[in-house]
């Protein structure tokens, strides 16, 4: 197995430099870490545990940095993993990455400089060399409801896969053929596993496989909006609109009732994957996958404690349910 001193070889730079970069430390040239970075992906380096946690004070400290705070999912997700990690002794850290990669790298590199115990993370879906120094240094970490393709690190989230079926069986319940979807950055993993799930099961619910009806945003309002105005610019004709999550649905509504108007845009029908407090009082209310974000956060901590315990932590996938607000006869 690969040692420390032997990526510090591999990368020429000196042991203690080697160190720095892989603790996460900002104390290191661009250079520098982007050697050390490589050398360890090629020698397939792990940082010893056992070794580490001897080296370093037990804190009882945990980092939490979700993706959006603004998102009521990533709210309550918050709100269940602090009061679960309290009842297990533990202080958390909370940190907003406000979907943007930079400053989740900024945040890492501020919990590495108080040397939590362990991080739950909603990675925004790149590998940068400050997440790759993360998950090399050997801290323990969970991934909720966001994953990274390639890493190796127990993942507790949403079914996507069964989110999307119930939201094509209710489509195809209402007589849905023409259906606009506005998905999220494929660069993230629920927007990709979602965007996946819903092509593979267009065909066998009825609906359109017209790409024209398709776009992307950024899992945010203002992205989702856009990506509604590039479906109307198309010309093509829907009865319904599906967004990728909360966010993306309110983008999709705003954009709607601006371009065609406040009646016109009642006309069509929207679901949504993700269900936020407003959508019972819209007109008409909006149909909603619900996501129990509240287990998540809870067995995310749960994961984490025994991951510090020296324990397996396989993961889970939790299941979705399904808000029908769906108006009868109005297809």
């Amino acid at each position: 197995m690969a040692t420390i001193k032997d990526v510090a070889a591999r990368a020429g730079v000196a042991l203690g430099t080697a160190s720095r970069v892989l603790s996460g430390s900002s104390q290191t040239s661009a250079d520098s870490r982007a050697r050390v970075l490589a050398a360890a992906a090629e020698l397939g380096y792990i940082a010893n545990g056992p070794a580490r946690s001897l080296r370093r004070a037990r804190t009882d400290v945990l980092g939490l940095l979700v993706s959006d705070i603004r998102n009521p999912f990533f709210s309550e997700l918050a709100h269940a993993a602090e009061q679960e990690a309290r009842r297990h002794g533990y202080t958390v850290l909370l940190a907003n990455a406000n979907e943007d990669a930079e400053q989740a790298d900024a945040y890492l590199k501020t919990f590495a400089a108080q040397r939590i115990d362990g991080l739950l993370f909603s990675p925004q879906g790149t590998v940068s060399p400050q997440v790759a120094a993360t998950l090399a240094s050997g801290l323990p970490v969970v991934f909720l409801n966001r994953t990274i393709e390639g890493v190796d690190a127990p993942l507790y989230g949403t079914d996507n896969a069964q989110g999307v079926q119930q939201v094509l069986a209710w489509l195809q319940r209402r007589g849905h053929r023409d259906v606009a979807f506005i998905g999220g950055p494929d660069g993230i993993s629920t927007g990709a596993e979602r965007r996946a799930a819903y092509l593979a099961g267009r065909r066998a619910h009825g609906i359109s496989t017209d790409d024209r009806l398709l776009d992307a945003g950024d899992f945010l309002a203002g992205g989702a909006a856009e990506a509604m105005c590039r479906i109307l610019d198309r010309g093509v004709t829907f009865t319904a609109v599906f967004g990728a999550n909360g966010q993306t649905t309110l983008g999709a509504v705003r954009a709607l009732r601006q371009r065609l108007g406040a009646e016109q845009a009642a006309r069509i029908e929207v679901v949504s994957f993700d269900d936020l407090d407003w959508f019972e009082f819209a007109s008409p209310p909006i149909s909603a996958v619900r996501n129990d974000a509240s287990s998540i956060g809870r067995l995310g901590v749960r994961g984490l404690v025994d991951l510090l315990a020296g324990r397996e932590a396989p993961g889970q996938r939790v299941p979705t349910t399904f808000a029908d607000r769906s108006v009868q006869g109005t297809a």
